[in-house]
């Protein structure tokens, strides 16, 4: 799967779940399959437990996270000696 390919998976809408990221199509929040991560849950847990959802779609949830991280990050400060 593309980098860019997480734009077309993942939408933002004020009409479905108050406007948080969420799988194009459905109503299963960015938040709730990263936190599945986090807890340890594998992609194959996910999807199974998501039917909508694909490993594609899981990896694209973390390729969003990791693009909004990198964008939210602030630069690091140089180092004075």
């Amino acid at each position: 799967m593309g980098k860019a390919n997480y734009r077309d998976r993942i939408v933002r809408d004020p009409g479905i779940c108050g406007g948080e990221p969420v799988r194009k199509g459905t109503r299963v929040t960015l938040r709730t399959i990263l936190s599945s991560l986090a807890e340890g849950d594998s992609i194959d847990t996910i999807v199974k437990a998501f039917p909508t959802l694909t490993e594609d779609d899981v990896r694209a949830v973390v390729a969003f996270a990791a693009e909004s991280a990198r964008e939210d990050l602030p630069a690091p400060r140089p180092m004075i000696p």
